[in-house]
């Protein structure tokens, strides 16, 4: 009766789906009084060089809003919030959210929490995912089977309005639990500091992780790299839809300025292409 009872209060927070601007300056509104608030996203990330945004979702103690990304047309205003340095914001996986944040709608994320990070800090252990975490702190098990649904089609289903919202349900029941712990071992600003440096690398532009990967031994090499990496953030497209990784070493394996277009046109198989990168690597 008393797991009952714990699994109906964690779940009784209400949804609030957003999708009109007047809803939006009221929500707006609502968190610029908060201390606390949990933040989660759904995207698609497959054909596009930028993520495509569909759903912020944000918790307070009492309410939960998903703010539809496709419909609200000055996401900006929720900088007003995310730059709030009054207001604590808390992920599961920082990282990841504030890239999409940023590159998508160029949302800045000031003073967060990660509870991946913490639960990491925590236990000296892997990162574990959401669905862990939840069951380790609150014995629940959620649905995940939504993580690849179409998060562009509308109008959402259940499934997926339940799945967003439980994204954000629990974090900051879980932010309170981990922060006695670490505030124990006095290692809580650790942490902080560690979602930070996330929230940093979260920050920077799409190629520089990627360039970071690579171990350039000429300078050709890394010329190569940021011209297809220019290409496809001008076409909003994936670097590999540019050419393939395995046609780079092919490139640099003939490359010269003495060129022909033939031979890069051999491996591209498009004129143009192979005329725009022997233009602009010269």
């Amino acid at each position: 009766m008393l797991n009952k009872l714990k699994n109906f209060l964690l779940r009784k927070n209400p949804i609030f789906f957003i999708n009109s601007l007047v809803e939006f300056d009221e929500v707006l509104d609502e968190l610029s009084s908060e201390k606390v608030i949990g933040i989660d996203t759904e995207f698609d990330w497959r054909n596009t060089y930028y993520p495509k945004l569909s759903l912020i979702q944000i918790s307070t103690t009492k309410k939960i809003f998903l703010l539809d990304c496709l419909k609200l047309s000055s996401l900006y205003k929720l900088n007003k919030v995310f730059q709030n340095k009054e207001i604590l914001k808390v992920f599961h996986a920082a990282r990841s959210d504030v890239t999409v944040l940023s590159t998508s709608a160029n949302l800045k994320i000031l003073n967060c929490f990660d509870i991946q990070a913490a639960e990491k800090y925590i236990t000296k252990d892997d990162l574990k995912s959401y669905a862990k975490i939840v069951s380790k702190y609150l014995s629940l098990k959620i649905d995940k089977s939504q993580t690849n649904s179409n998060w562009l089609k509308r109008p959402f289903t259940k499934k997926q309005i339940n799945y967003a919202a439980n994204d954000v349900r629990y974090l900051i029941k879980i932010y309170k639990k981990q922060r006695r712990i670490l505030e124990k071992e006095k290692a809580y600003l650790t942490v902080r500091h560690l979602t930070g440096r996330e929230v940093s690398l979260g920050l920077q532009e799409l190629h520089i992780p990627r360039l970071k990967k690579l171990r350039f031994q000429k300078k050709i090499e890394k010329d190569l790299f940021m011209w297809r990496e220019n290409l496809a953030r001008e076409r909003n497209v994936p670097p590999s839809y540019i050419f393939k990784d395995k046609h780079f070493k092919k490139i640099l394996k003939i490359y010269d300025e003495n060129t022909l277009l033939d031979n890069i046109y051999d491996i591209l198989k498009d004129e143009k292409l192979a005329n725009n990168l022997i233009e602009n690597l010269k």
